[in-house]
């Protein structure tokens, strides 16, 4: 059993007013919610209760989520169900291709639930839905946001063998705090996906959320070990507690904190470094694709 901090509620700090953001609205954002229903499809949008659900929905783009919606881990973060996941569903990767058709989705964020129930952690499903996607909208880029795999690089490899243009894994917390925020996973681990992600010659990216309580020391200490895996995106956002019953929010990063990590990351090296408050994984995605020359 891993505890988690407590702090009482007369001592949590207030939220500010940098955090606050747009409800969802306009003909985009509906055009975009009325997809996903009909197609019955899943995205961390909404199963993660990302801030920015309206900006990005309202430009009519969205991250979906394959291999169902209820998670095999149970990291003290993660507002993703945890439990027993659903069979398999194989005509997933149409329906998410179709529905990238009908959305007229130029860059397609693809990300999923962890799947340690499964021999292959799901890879066929991922490499189907790359597959699909490319089937129907050629022309469409895709970023893959994918789990670790327990180790088994031969699942990896499954995934990377169809060659998206980005491939994300995130590190999520610094090594200092892994046990306590990633409960099932290892920061180790994910930094050898990571290189090996990079080793295969594939734009690379990583993602750190800040306010579980780290210090500068540990932040730049996480930034160098992804740098020297060979990760070329880094993004920084400020984890936001989904419930009570998930870790608590100890600290509020200011956007000048941010502005001076992402000074740091660009001076050790990575091509982007996307860094504030309400970034997450997918933030403004299409803006990843460089050159790698």
């Amino acid at each position: 059993m891993i505890e988690l901090p407590v702090i009482p509620a007369s001592q949590l700090p207030r939220k500010p007013d940098w955090l606050r953001v747009k409800l969802p609205v306009g003909k985009e954002y509906r055009h975009v919610r009325s997809l996903v229903d009909e197609h019955k499809l899943h995205t961390i949008c909404e199963s993660g209760n990302c801030p920015n659900m309206g900006e990005c929905w309202g430009a009519g783009t969205a991250t979906f989520m394959i291999l169902g919606n209820i998670c095999t881990r149970s990291c003290s973060f993660c507002a993703v169900a945890t439990g027993r996941p659903l069979a398999v569903d194989w005509d997933e990767p149409n329906r998410v291709a179709q529905s990238v058709k009908l959305m007229e989705v130029k860059h397609c964020v693809i990300t999923s639930v962890d799947r340690d129930d499964l021999k292959d952690g799901g890879s066929a499903v991922w490499a189907e839905t790359v597959n699909a996607i490319r089937r129907e909208s050629p022309d469409t880029t895709l970023e893959t946001l994918i789990p670790d795999f327990k180790g088994n690089w031969e699942n990896l490899d499954r995934v990377l063998a169809v060659r998206p243009e980005v491939v994300s894994h995130n590190l999520e917390t610094v090594r200092r705090l892994t046990r306590e925020v990633r409960i099932q996973a290892k920061y180790d681990r994910s930094l050898e996906c990571l290189r090996r992600i990079s080793a295969a010659g594939l734009r690379t990216k990583s993602g750190i959320m800040l306010g579980f309580g780290e210090t500068e020391a540990d932040v730049i200490e996480a930034m160098t070990d992804l740098y020297e895996a060979g990760v070329h995106i880094l993004t920084l956002g400020q984890y936001l507690q989904p419930t009570k019953a998930h870790h608590p929010v100890v600290e509020w990063i200011t956007p000048e904190q941010f502005k001076y990590y992402q000074e740091v990351g660009l001076r050790m090296g990575f091509k982007y470094v996307e860094s504030g408050p309400l970034v997450r994984s997918s933030y403004h995605a299409e803006k990843h694709l460089f050159d790698m020359q």
